[in-house]
């Protein structure tokens, strides 16, 4: 029975951990786009919009999951692995979205917030989800 209190308060702490960075990455992506996220997503659909946070969040899953699996029943380690890693794969997913807006034409961040569907949403969504990927590989 000790083991199923300890294995559930340390799964609450790592998904307090997961929300809070989740909750960080929802920050940068309403920071790096035009308008206001929770409009363009939840008020006028706009997909790509949603689509680009969607592989944002995932992002930071992965590298939060990748986390978990490395810290070896450790949970302080874990925790702290979980949050440093999270924090540095929101930073470096910031800095590679700006890398993309720099070397592509026109605003990257407009072009995404468009209400018809645009392919660089896509080119961007795959830029959080592999560098995601990569941090969580660099965990592992």
């Amino acid at each position: 029975m000790q083991n199923l209190v300890t294995d559930l308060l340390a799964t609450l702490a790592f998904g307090a951990v997961g929300v809070v960075l989740m909750g960080i990455g929802y920050g940068l992506v309403d920071l790096t786009t035009p308008g206001k996220l929770h409009e363009l997503i939840w008020t006028e659909r706009n997909r790509n919009a949603a689509l680009l946070l969607a592989s944002n969040l995932l992002g930071v899953g992965t590298i939060v999951v990748a986390a978990i699996v490395a810290s070896d029943d450790d949970l302080a380690l874990g925790l702290v692995g979980a949050a440093a890693y999270g924090i540095v794969g929101l930073v470096i997913m910031a800095a590679a979205f700006l890398l993309l807006d720099a070397v592509t034409p026109g605003r990257l961040g407009e072009l995404l917030v468009d209400p018809e569907p645009h392919p660089a949403v896509w080119v961007s969504a795959v830029v959080h989800l592999s560098t995601g990927a990569i941090i969580a590989a660099a965990i592992l």
